[in-house]
Order: structure tokens, then sequence, then C-alpha cells
């Protein structure tokens, strides 16, 4: 189980929402219907215990400015960052007390804009229907503007980590890592900084590594990111600011991922200790990465 300010999910910002579900829909990941925020986003999520793998979009562009918390306004960044290119927009991180976890990543140097309060109408597998309750507290960087980040606390888990809607025909059950590229200059800001949440962050080549309650939180620079992990896609070659370049997931059975893999057309190929899908521009700009397990070492 997840705990505060351990990865819950990078948010995934994409053109078209429909393509990317299907695609993923296509892996053997088992996603929701796309939802609508009333800041404009639209969303489909893939759901784990303790966190999830969600895509966003823009149903309305006339709505995002719509709710705002601060001065932040969520659909305006979503949108903003679309403008540039597909990719992360910013992370969650998960929350056991908004609140209290806001005051601590306060003290520890973070922005703290302010909260959002939201929730959706949810039907459960016996056909009975809910409604969740999701507080977010914005934690933007306006200096690292894709590195910004939220704390996402669900007070009603139960409507969320519903074990029918855990179950993914890839046996893939989790986010086990987030891999971050940012130049060497950047590299003791960012350390400095994510060494506040965590107390076990370690140099590694090319940059460093954090261990989060849910695995690996990896900063590297591009050429590091390219050796040991992908190619970066096009549209992210030459940028000059930190962003989110993968994702790592745990899988229960490989030899299942596999075959999904195959009959999907999708090109990737095996790794020392797991699977890398070979075109993250099917992914929103985001390399996919498959492990056996949530243990990893760059």
């Amino acid at each position: 189980m997840n705990a505060s300010f351990g990865i819950d999910h990078p948010l995934l910002a994409t053109n078209d929402i429909e393509t990317l579900r299907r695609h993923l829909i296509s892996l053997g990941f088992n996603m929701t219907a796309v939802g609508k925020h009333p800041w404009g986003t639209s969303t489909s999520l893939a759901m784990f215990e303790g966190c999830l793998l969600e895509i966003m979009g823009i149903y309305d562009a006339s709505l995002i400015d719509e709710v705002p918390a601060g001065d932040f306004r969520f659909g305006r960044h979503v949108y903003e960052h679309l403008q540039q290119r597909e990719g992360v927009a910013l992370t969650a991180l998960h929350s056991t007390d908004s609140k209290n976890d806001a005051e601590q990543a306060s003290r520890l140097g973070f922005h703290v804009e302010g909260h959002l309060e939201f929730g959706r109408h949810v039907k459960l597998p016996d056909g009975t229907t809910d409604q969740t309750k999701t507080t977010l507290a914005l934690l933007p960087d306006y200096t690292f503007p894709r590195m910004s980040l939220f704390l996402c606390q669900q007070h009603r888990p139960e409507l969320i980590y519903v074990p029918q809607w855990l179950e993914h025909s890839n046996t893939v059950n989790g986010i086990c890592g987030v891999n971050m590229v940012a130049d060497a200059q950047y590299h003791q800001i960012l350390m400095d900084r994510f060494s506040g949440l965590y107390s076990n962050c370690q140099s590694i080549a090319g940059g460093f590594q954090c261990q989060t309650a849910n695995g690996l939180l990896s900063v590297l620079d591009a050429v590091s990111f390219e050796k040991t992990i992908a190619h970066l896609p096009k549209a992210m070659r030459g940028e000059k600011l930190p962003f989110v370049a993968g994702m790592d997931f745990s899988v229960s059975e490989p030899e299942i991922l596999v075959k999904h893999l195959e009959q999907s057309g999708v090109n990737f190929h095996e790794l020392a200790n797991g699977y890398a899908l070979a075109l993250p521009e099917l992914t929103a700009n985001t390399t996919f990465r498959f492990f056996k397990t949530s243990s990893l070492l760059h």
C-alpha cells in the first residue's frame, strides 16, 4: 500500500485521449471510460493498489481557468503544456492527509498554491452508485514547470481501489518508478529538493535516485537517460528545463505481458530484467518499462 509522498501518478497529457486510451487497452490495461473535470480536462485511468496511470486531454478550452487554486489553474497548466508537446505535465504524489502533507512540503521549501476538492460518480461492480471525494494540494514549480507536483488524497479509497478495477489482463499491478531528465547543472537543486521528502537519495551514474514509499524517483542527464533507459522522442530533444520522460511498472507475469505486447503489434525490446516499449511517441512521449518486481537499479 502506498504512503504519503510515494509516487501516485504522473499525469500524461495528450492531444488525443481516445486514441491513447485505445492503445493502452490494446496493451492490456483496464482503462476507465473517459470522464470530465470542471476545469476543462478529460481523463481516463488505469487503477492499481495505491496508485494509478492517468491520461488527460482538453475537452473544452473555454473552461481551463475555472476552479483555480490560488493562482494555479489546473486546466490551463495542462493546456499550456500541450501547446508545446505531449508528455507528463505534472506528477501526483500520494497523500494520506493532504492538509498535513502540504504543510510538511511547505516547511521543506515547496510552494503550496492551494487545494482543490472534487468528486465523481462511480458505478460499482455490484450495480450500486456512489461518489468519490478527492483533495489535491497543488505544488507548482514556476522555475521548472514540468516538475510541478501535487498531493492526491482519496478520502474514499474503497471507491477507487475496487478489486475488479485493479485487474489488468497484462498483469501490471502498479507503478514502480518515475524517470526524469535534467541537465547536470540542475541536479544539486533537485537533489536538495527531493532529499527533504525522501531520506535515502543517492548518487548514481549520470544523476541520482530516491526511494519513495512507492517506487524509485530517478533524475538523469539526457545522455545517461538515453544510454540506460531509452532514446528521447524528437519533441524532447534539446529541451532546456527538467521534465519527466519515463514511467516504470511492476508486472506479476511478464510472459502474459509479452503476449499482449505482441498481439498489439507494438515495438518493444527485452531488458536485463524486464521490457520496454520502443516508441514513446505512442504513449504521450513517455517511455514505458515493465519489471517483474518493483526493485529497480539503473
